[in-house]
């Protein structure tokens, strides 16, 4: 698209009409569409706005507006389909002194790769001819944090097309741009940036991710968790290394030596302790994961959970920040049916810090975050039929749970069960996913019933009074109701009055619905004239 010189000078002369319609353009509360985007570009063509972004008229605002317009008109179809006619900006503007010039152009990449459908037109090739990906590596590298991260998401873009995992991923491992080469010869920052851009790329899918490990990547990540010289590299790196715990198709490519790792740094007594409990909870998050059983061995597993319940023994139980990372970690653990078993089968059972923190009232958040540790080891949040575990693990959770009745002055589960629904809300509804989980098991369901107290409320819908409360009370009740139903004490008159009113609290449902009432006659006196 060309304009007239009559057009582009008298834009250029008179750029305040230019800003306030980039601006009115660029901040516009609908979203733009194709007909606005050509109807913009009809009055102000984009060599108009080129030319006003690159001679930077002496006029506050305007480049900031003309970048924030531009930025939507090229995500836009339309505008997408204009820039191959404009790669030449696109170079110049990665070029740029101004860093939100570099960060459009960065984006402006990303918009090109993402919507652009012109099948005549190589779009890689274009790339290649323009050698644009040079670019986006070098301000990755050595941009300012939003620059860098345009970079990274125009990079992640171009990872989609085959030919662009060649230009990211080129067979030469000696190449300049080979990232392991690129890693090697930067700051510690452009290193975690280099590293977050691997990250990046393998959460893409699976056949990326194989690309990732195929060529040795994920190793620079240990390398840097290795070196303890810098505690926030250190930390930027399990952060991302956490990033790639929660990746879906992750699991398979973390190695045994990522456990081997974790547990070194667990184990460290003379590491940060924010080091320490971000590796703790890493692990948790590795460990609740049932695939990864196939990928490390159950030593291996053992090991960790052993360092952590080392932790725990030598912070004497502590309600600190670590403690309670390590709390927490163990939770994650137990929400798997593998994991839960491991801290119920070892000796002496890693649980049995959760167990006891879980009623310990001297440490408020300790006792709160073993409170959810345990509903997860109960299996609140596993599905119906995975919540019982193996008979050992099972038997060991009872009698783990029967001594810590026994050791304190409520004399039976039932009691510190109460105890735990008389807190304030935010215990209440962590007691509530425990006994969610527990009551699956006859044991606990007999325990529940001898405590007429529990039963009144749970199934009392003005119990709580709050969303988030009246919902883990009322799948509390649902998941006493369904045991009750499920076991022999159903048959039971003595226990008639319990069932009424557990199948009564699950038909009138979470909220504060009213008992439904049948209708009464009014009896009043005759008037007398």
């Amino acid at each position: 698209m060309l304009c007239t010189a009559m057009d582009e000078e008298f834009s250029l002369n008179d750029p305040t009409h230019l800003l306030e319609s980039a601006s009115e353009f660029a901040h516009h509360p609908v979203l733009q569409n194709d007909a606005a985007t050509k109807d913009f570009l009809d009055r102000f063509p984009l060599p108009v706005i080129i030319s006003a972004l690159q001679t930077k008229a002496d006029v506050p605002g305007l480049e900031n507006a003309l970048v924030e317009c531009l930025e939507k008109v090229f995500k836009t179809k339309y505008g997408a389909s204009l820039i191959p006619q404009y790669m030449p900006f696109v170079q110049v503007g990665l070029r740029a002194d101004s860093q939100i010039v570099r960060c459009l152009a960065c984006k402006t990449v990303s918009s090109f790769l993402v919507n652009f459908d012109d099948k005549s037109i190589s779009a890689i090739q274009l790339i290649v001819d323009y050698d644009i990906y040079p670019l986006l590596l070098d301000y990755l590298i050595y941009g300012n944090e939003q620059v860098a991260t345009a970079a990274i998401d125009a990079i992640k873009n171009l990872a989609h097309f085959p030919e662009g995992m060649g230009i990211i991923f080129p067979s030469n491992i000696n190449e300049v741009t080979h990232l392991g080469n690129l890693a090697s010869r930067c700051s510690s920052l452009g290193r975690v940036r280099v590293l977050s851009l691997i990250v990046k790329l393998f959460s893409i899918s699976n056949s990326v991710a194989s690309v990732v490990y195929n060529s040795n990547l994920l190793s620079l990540l240990e390398v840097e968790i290795r070196n303890s010289n810098d505690t926030l590299v250190t930390l930027s790196a399990l952060e991302l290394l956490y990033e790639l715990t929660e990746i879906q198709h992750g699991t398979e490519f973390l190695s045994r030596t990522t456990l081997l790792l974790l547990h070194s740094i667990i184990s460290n007594s003379s590491m940060e302790s924010i080091l320490r409990s971000r590796a703790m909870m890493i692990s948790g998050r590795l460990l609740s994961k049932e695939n990864i059983y196939m990928v490390v061995d159950e030593p291996s597993a053992k090991g960790v959970i052993s360092a952590i319940n080392v932790r725990i023994g030598l912070l004497n139980s502590l309600d600190t920040d670590e403690c309670l990372s390590a709390l927490e970690a163990l939770g994650q653990i137990g929400s798997s049916i593998q994991g839960a078993v491991l801290l119920l089968s070892s000796f002496p059972p890693a649980a049995r810090h959760i167990v006891h923190a879980a009623f310990d009232w001297q440490g408020r958040g300790k006792q709160l975050a073993a409170l959810h540790a345990l509903g997860n080891v109960a299996g609140e949040k596993r599905p119906e039929d995975s919540v019982m575990l193996n008979g050992d693990a099972e038997e060991n959770l009872r009698l783990l749970i029967y001594e810590v009745a026994s050791q304190s002055s409520k004399l039976t589960p039932s009691g510190l069960f109460l105890s735990v629904l008389q807190q304030a809300e935010e215990f209440r509804l962590a007691g509530y996913r425990v006994i969610t989980g527990l009551v699956a098991r006859s044991w606990c369901l007999m325990e529940i019933c001898s405590k007429q107290e529990i039963i009144n409320m749970v199934t009392d819908p003005a119990t709580e009074t709050t969303k988030i409360g009246m919902e883990a009370r009322y799948n509390c009740c649902k998941a006493i109701h369904r045991a009750f139903m499920s076991s022999k004490l159903v048959s039971d008159p003595a226990l008639h009055g319990i069932a009424v009113k557990l199948q009564d609290g699950v038909q009138r449902g979470p909220y504060l619905a009213r008992k439904h009432t049948e209708a009464a006659p009014v009896v009043m006196t005759a008037e007398i004239f």
